[in-house]
């Protein structure tokens, strides 16, 4: 059985480089993507091992704190 997960921002910020597209297989604690916010770059990681289903921004995008980011699909 699979399970979807919304991934939100954990920050405001800026969307910096998107590294993955769907259907990308990942581990847990992989990179989906970095934001930066204030000159810092943070990370957004895989919850667990599984594969990205939709990113729903684009590079360059504003993104807010708590704002759905990614769908990511556990198995």
């Amino acid at each position: 059985m699979t399970t979807q997960t919304k991934i939100r921002s954990e920050i405001t910020g800026t969307v910096w480089k998107i590294l993955v597209k769907p259907g990308d297989v990942l581990q847990a604690d992989d990179t989906l993507m970095v934001l930066e916010s204030m000159k810092m770059e943070i990370p957004v990681v895989a919850p667990e091992a599984g594969r990205v289903v939709e990113i729903l921004i684009a590079e360059g995008a504003p993104v807010r704190e708590g704002q759905e980011i990614a769908i990511f699909e556990e198995e």
